[in-house]
C-alpha cells in the first residue's frame, strides 16, 4: 500500500471519474474525503469504500462557493488531523 494512513481530499468524487480515483486511492491504503454537492452520491462512494475495509469520511462540498470549502478544510482537519493530498476533480458550470 504506496499511500497507507494518507489524508486525500477528492472533490467530486461522488461519481465517475472522481470516484474512480476515490477507490483506487483507497486501495492504496489512503483516508479519502469524498467531497462533493451530491451528498447522496459522496455516501455511495464512501460506502464502497468502507465496505473494502477502507477509511473514508463524505463531505458535502460546492466548490464554487469559498465558506463551502473553508468547512471541506475545517471538517477534514478534524476527521484526520491533516491533509497530504489534493484531487481538484469537480468542474464548476
Amino acid at each position: 500500500m504506496k499511500l497507507k494512513d494518507r489524508v486525500v481530499v477528492i472533490t467530486g468524487s461522488a461519481s465517475g471519474i472522481g470516484r474512480a480515483a476515490a477507490l483506487e486511492f483507497a486501495k492504496e491504503g489512503a483516508c479519502v474525503v469524498v467531497a462533493d454537492i451530491n451528498p447522496r452520491g459522496a455516501a455511495e462512494t464512501v460506502n464502497l469504500i468502507t465496505a473494502d475495509g477502507r477509511t473514508a469520511i463524505a463531505v458535502e462540498t460546492d466548490v464554487s462557493d469559498a465558506d463551502s470549502v473553508q468547512g471541506l478544510v475545517r471538517k477534514t482537519l478534524e476527521a484526520f488531523s491533516r491533509i497530504d493530498a489534493l484531487v481538484n476533480n469537480a468542474a464548476i458550470q
